[in-house]
Order: structure tokens, then sequence, then C-alpha cells
């Protein structure tokens, strides 16, 4: 390679994505150990939280949310059914649609999870000033959207 040819990674945007990439990573180790002990995985977590937030969800709607495939979702659900921490009930008005729901266990053991994240995160954010926590989410939201927008073959 030509000694003026600029490697990839000496690229800012590069670095940004390689960042991001090894933080979500890590991330996702340090939540996967400290959650062990409740006997949940992320998947999990990730799951609970959205049932906490938006109770009477479908599993349909919930997939979409966590980015995950039916196939995902139909996997995890009863692993967490079986636990009793959710139930699934019918849909009112349309018999096919199941609606996810936690269970008190289930609200108390997400309760107890999100204790577990938001102190994770106010540890490793805690040095970062309000502001610049606002500028790194927007800018990940902005790539969320890029993301979710590109055609399938665009990537």
């Amino acid at each position: 390679m030509n000694k003026n040819q600029a490697f990839p990674w000496d690229h800012p945007r590069f670095r940004s994505w390689i960042g991001v990439a090894r933080a979500c990573q890590l991330m996702q180790q340090a939540m996967t150990r400290a959650i062990a002990d409740l006997d949940i995985k992320t998947p999990h977590l990730d799951i609970l939280i959205n049932l906490y937030r938006f109770e009477g969800i479908s599993q349909q709607e919930l997939a979409r949310k966590l980015l995950v495939g039916r196939s995902n979702m139909s996997m995890l659900l009863p692993q967490l059914e079986k636990r009793g921490l959710i139930e699934r009930k019918p849909d009112a008005k349309d018999k096919r649609v199941l609606r996810l729901f936690l269970t008190q266990s289930g609200r108390s053991l997400t309760a107890e999870a999100m204790a577990i994240q938001t102190g994770m995160i106010e540890r490793i954010m805690s040095q970062t000033p309000a502001d610049r926590c606002l500028q790194v989410a927007e800018a990940m939201e902005d790539i969320i959207h890029i993301l979710q927008t590109m055609e399938p073959d665009e990537g």
C-alpha cells in the first residue's frame, strides 16, 4: 500500500463505527454478568422491559420493537411463560392475535433487573456530561434511522 494511502481504520467514521460496535458488545457482556443471578439472559430482559413499558403489546409488535424475527420470539416467550413471568392472552377483538402481559412475579423480577441495569448505566456514564450523552444518543438515533430505512440489498 502507498505510504500516503489511508487505511479504513484511520478514518473517523470507521473509528466511530468500530467504537459503537465494541461498546455494544461489551455492554451486552457486562449486562449478561450483572443479571446472571436473576437467571435471565439479555434477550429475556429486553422482552420483560418492553412488556413493563407496553403492557398488552402483541407478539408481532414486540418482535418489531426488538428487531428480531417471529421465530426467535416464539423460542423466547415460552421460556418466560414456563417460569411464570409472562402470560399470553388472546386479543379481545381478534382471537388470532396474542397479547403479552407480565405476571406479578414477572413485574417484580423486571423491576429488580431494571434497577441493576440503571445502576450499571449510571456507573458507566456518570463521568460523561449530560449534554454529551444526548449528543451520542442523537447520533445513534440518526444511525438507527438510516439503517432502518435502507433497502436490504444496500448493505
